[in-house]
């Protein structure tokens, strides 16, 4: 790069980070009840702005040299080996479900018609995977209030067609791990764990998404860290990762990087399927893949917020605990979330639970509504009773017992925010708003 281009390009870099900083930081006073208190938000500086413009200037639009450093430095921050890097949560739960079906895995591999049981309350896009490769959903009931997996239903839920457990960390809250972790291993089940909600939460000291076969993670704005889209998919397990990034790249048998040839040595002395030798090994296809990658102008912003994301986790324990103290005398009426801090865990709270008690004198819509008219966003458990929405009729899956805590969540929860971008006065608006809301419906 000539020296001007060099020159220019510090000047840009300065400027874009003054420009960041100077806009993120001019915060209005909150004014309560007029001021929007959101349930969900991106946190960021001009530090964030800088890396994405440096990222442009490179002008390469596919993944590189910020994408290879985010999943290394992510992986090393996880704890485990491997982070494969795609445009979306949504997609990592694919691939971390395609990736075990590929036939290289011979007779493990899952197949059309095999069970994968998860729970019936949560987010679509953690069993959207299960029907599109072919495999049954077997539904499960939760507990209350946490709404994770209720353990207890596990072994009822299985059968001879049972070959893995696909269950997500509800709201940051990890679920038993130890106990679903022992039950996979003594039936020889695969886990994947959904973890998009729950970055940074931990079960026995060890940090949920580095328990399972494979885990994901998603970047949406509303989560711990954000590219705007992107998400990855974890493992442990070096023939798990190579299957991944065959899914994410095409199908592709070749696992060259993006301007990379060659890293194999061997590429025009392949002789796959019914080709005849010699064919490019970077147009050789072993699966029915996809193309889910992402750009690097995502990448470089995952690689400023991970610098935070230490400072994000403990600023959302922070606001969980304000809110739950606070929310203490609406017990009666609600179910509150258990401590951000129990024996066997410590939380990354996503957002803070509420359950409208069945014999409180209101229902969740006057709730909701109030907050509403008080500029308090709220959003519901996402899919609530999952067996009850409208695109799974017709489908093939199982239900596995009642789902009587799973319609208590269809009907009385609801979550409030806690991410860091809410002051000490939101989280204080918030509460006394609830209680209001509480007394005045006694």
């Amino acid at each position: 790069m000539n020296p001007d281009a060099i020159a220019l390009r510090a000047q840009i870099l300065e400027l874009t980070e003054r420009y960041f900083s100077a806009s993120a930081g001019a915060e209005r006073a909150f004014v309560a009840g007029e001021t929007p208190i959101p349930p969900s938000g991106k946190v960021f500086d001009g530090e964030d702005g800088r890396y994405l413009v440096d990222a442009s200037l490179d002008f390469w639009l596919t993944t590189g040299r910020f994408a290879a450093r985010f999943e290394s430095e992510f992986a090393r921050w996880c704890g485990v080996r491997f982070a494969l890097l795609c445009n979306s949560g949504s997609s990592a739960n694919l691939l971390a479900l395609s990736c075990l079906t590929s036939p290289q895995l011979e007779e493990k591999r899952l197949r059309p018609g095999d069970e994968v049981i998860t729970v019936a309350a949560g987010f679509p896009t953690t069993v959207n995977p299960i029907f599109q490769t072919g495999c049954v959903p077997v539904f499960v009931d939760v507990n209350l209030p946490s709404c994770d997996v209720d353990v207890a239903r596990l072994e009822a839920a299985l059968s001879e067609k049972t070959r893995a457990l696909m269950i997500a960390h509800t709201l940051g809250f990890a679920f038993d791990l130890t106990a679903v972790s022992e039950f996979c291993k003594k039936h020889g089940l695969y886990l994947i764990e959904d973890t998009c909600d729950a970055l940074g939460a931990t079960w026995d000291g060890k940090k949920a998404g580095t328990w399972g076969d494979v885990a994901t993670v998603s970047f949406y704005p509303a989560h711990h860290i954000t590219m705007g889209e992107g998400g990855a998919v974890l493992t442990n397990r070096p023939r798990l990762k190579k299957l991944i990034e065959s899914f994410r790249d095409w199908g592709r048998d070749c696992w060259c990087a993006p301007g990379a040839d060659n890293t194999c040595g061997t590429r025009f002395d392949w002789h796959l399927g019914d080709l005849p030798r010699g064919y490019d090994h970077k147009y050789i296809y072993s699966h029915v893949g996809y193309n889910l990658k992402l750009t690097d102008m995502q990448a470089a912003v995952g690689c400023a917020q991970l610098k935070k994301l230490d400072g994000f986790i403990e600023a959302r324990r922070r606001n969980f605990t304000r809110l739950r103290a606070a929310l203490a005398p609406a017990e009666p009426f609600l179910m509150l979330p258990g401590e951000a801090f129990g024996d066997d865990y410590e939380a990354s709270p996503f957002g803070f639970l509420l359950i409208v008690r069945e014999d409180a004198p209101f229902k969740r819509e006057a709730l909701i509504g109030f907050l509403n008219d008080r500029k308090i966003g709220t959003r519901l458990l996402f899919g609530g009773n999952l067996t009850k929405q409208p695109l799974y009729r017709g489908w093939n899956y199982r239900v596995a017992g009642p789902l009587d805590n799973t319609d208590r969540v269809m009907h009385g929860a609801f979550w409030v925010g806690c991410y860091p971008g809410l002051t000490p006065e939101m989280l204080d608006y918030i509460a006394e708003s609830i209680l209001d809301f509480c007394s005045k419906s006694h």
